[in-house]
Formats: C-alpha cells, structure tokens, sequence
C-alpha cells in the first residue's frame, strides 16, 4: 500500500521500568543449563541481548498500550474525540474478548463514533495498522486515527523458566523454547493525520508486502507458551524478506545509498547481522535496540523509531526504512519521509 496524503502527527513510546539482565534468567535456569550442559552466557553471547524489560506485576497490555497513547496524544494536543479509529496490535492481549482495543479506547475517554478493534499479525501488527489507518485517511473516510501497541513479556518468561526447570526437560524442549527468553516488554503509539493538516510533519509513504505462510508452523505461541524453529525460521524469514526487498527496490525506488535509517524488527544479533549480509544493508544506518530491550514484538519497530528521534539523530526530509516480518511469515518493508517537525 502506498499513500500520498499520510502524515505522522505524534509518536510516543514506553519502556517498561524493570531491567531484567540475561545473567538473572541465566541465574533461574542454572539447574537445568548445568545439567542439559548448555553453556552459560548464550542469551548475552549468541542473541546478543544484555537484558530486557518487565512491567511491574499485574499490568495489563492495554494499561501498557493506555500509557502511550496518552503521550501520543498529549504531545499532538489533539482533542481526543477527532480520533475516529484505534487499532490495537498487541501480540498480548487482556482476554480473548473482548477486545484490548476497546479497553484502551474507554481508558482515552474516545468518541462513540471512534471506530476501534484488535488487529493481530505477529511482529508485524503494528506497521499493518499504520497501513489500516493511512488507508482510511488516504480515502477520505477520517481525519485522524491512532496505533497503539502493549507488550509484556514477564508472565511468559516466569512460566517457561518453571516449566524448564523440570527433571523431565531435554535439550530440545531448551532449544525449542530459548526464543522466549528474548522476549521484551515496551509500548508504543503514533497518531497519524491528513497531510494537510500537519504539513511539515513526517510522511508515511506505505510500503509493500508478501506472504509465504506455507512456514506457518515455525513458532507457535500461547500467553505460557512459546516453541520456535529458530534455525528454519531464520532461513524461511530471509528469503522471504529478499523478495520484499526487490520488490521495495522497484516500487518504492530504494536504493541502499538513498536511505538514510533503518529501522529493524528487533529480534537479535544473530537476526541483524544475517538480515544485512543477506540484504547488502548498511548496518551503519539500523538503529539497534535488541540489546537493552530484547524482542517486543510489534511495538519494536515504533519503539526504536522512537527512541531514534528523541536521540535527535533523525533530521529533516531524511528516508527512514521501516523492515519487519512476522511469524507466519508475514513481510513488508515502508517508508516515512521525515518532515521539517518531529512527530
């Protein structure tokens, strides 16, 4: 989808306040990792993820997605009730039903006339609802709508550590499972607007996509439980993304030479360094994350965008490559223009 009328009005994030370091997990699974022979380190050494963050107990992916939603809107000094759509694309949910969108749309005190749902497409979500909402724009159809997303990665990272400190795990369920120590918790929020009505701010050009979802069966997750083909997975996502990348390269005209960021779906060293051999992508340009803040998700890409330009290191009419896939697989690649005033 490509869009020609989108822009940016405010992008907020939140990192959740506890640091857990990979040495912590490490220190919880010492039993099992002595026992299995797995060297200690791995999280830190292969993943290159020195930590990651929790919420405090007991909050909910929509107080999570509430929280940044609040600063998005705070920072536009928009009045909530022009919003007339909210996508949620949280991977974590409050309930199965009803939705977390409707949650956060009461939390905000949102028009009854503000449409709003879950959408879910794994670590792709959040770019998917950019695209939902430009689209609604793009047509005329609303002035102003708002993403929002909520991680948290603490509930799933307690049970699994308990479930593989029992006698009866193999080095396969360890292996099957590692990916879930990865995992991040983090919110995020971008409101975005007709061009007109924020002339200077950054654009969203929309992007393309493809599917291969014949590799569906690669990582499967429930709120307690996540297994993953990390090796496969890998290989099936990058071949997938090589095909996006053509295709960006044709009908978006990306030349690597002509962007100036790159912000990746942050999921680990081993992922980005492959993701840039493979690519030929400058690695000088991605703006990493995954160190301090692991994998969260769909709020990944909108997190590191955020923290990208609070560091002031985005500037005016700079290309910005958005790049991310999700399980399933899922893959799109887009483009905002910064503009001459920040989001």
């Amino acid at each position: 989808m490509k869009f020609q009328n989108v822009s940016i009005l405010s992008l907020a994030q939140v990192t959740a306040p506890h640091r857990i370091t990979s040495q912590e997990l490490e220190d919880r699974l010492a039993p099992t990792m002595s026992r299995l022979g797995i060297k200690p380190g791995t999280l830190s050494e292969v993943a290159g993820i020195k930590a990651r963050r929790f919420w405090d107990a007991g909050t909910k992916p929509s107080d999570a997605a509430t929280l940044a939603a609040k600063a998005a809107i705070e920072k536009s000094g928009l009045d909530v009730q022009k919003i007339k759509a909210l996508v949620n694309t949280s991977v974590c949910r409050d309930y199965l039903e009803p939705s977390t969108a409707c949650i956060v749309h009461h939390h905000l005190g949102l028009s009854s006339e503000c449409l709003n749902f879950d959408l879910g497409n794994a670590c792709l979500g959040f770019i998917n609802g950019m695209d939902w909402i430009a689209s609604l724009i793009e047509r005329g159809e609303i002035e102003y709508g708002i993403v929002v997303d909520g991680e948290s990665s603490r509930d799933i990272v307690d049970t699994t550590i308990q479930r593989l400190n029992q006698s009866e795990c193999s080095v396969e369920d360890f292996r099957a499972q590692f990916a879930t120590f990865t995992l991040g918790s983090g919110a995020a929020a971008m409101i975005l607007c007709r061009k007109d009505l924020a002339p200077h701010n950054p654009m969203y050009r929309g992007g393309v996509q493809l599917a291969a979802t014949q590799h569906y069966q690669l990582c499967h997750g429930q709120p307690d439980y996540m297994q993953t083909d990390t090796k496969r997975l890998l290989m099936a996502g990058l071949e997938l993304a090589s095909k996006v990348w053509a295709k960006a390269k044709t009908e978006l005209e990306w030349q690597m030479d002509q962007l100036d960021h790159l912000v990746l779906h942050q999921v680990s060293q081993v992922h980005t360094m492959t993701l840039g051999q493979t690519l030929g992508l400058d690695l000088t340009k991605a703006h990493i994350t995954f160190d301090e803040l692991g994998n969260i998700g769909p709020a990944a890409v909108p997190i590191t965008l955020a923290k990208a330009v609070e560091s002031g290191k985005i500037q005016a009419n700079q290309r910005i490559a958005l790049l991310a896939i999700g399980s399933g697989l899922n893959c799109e690649m887009a483009e905002i223009v910064w503009g001459t005033k920040d989001a």
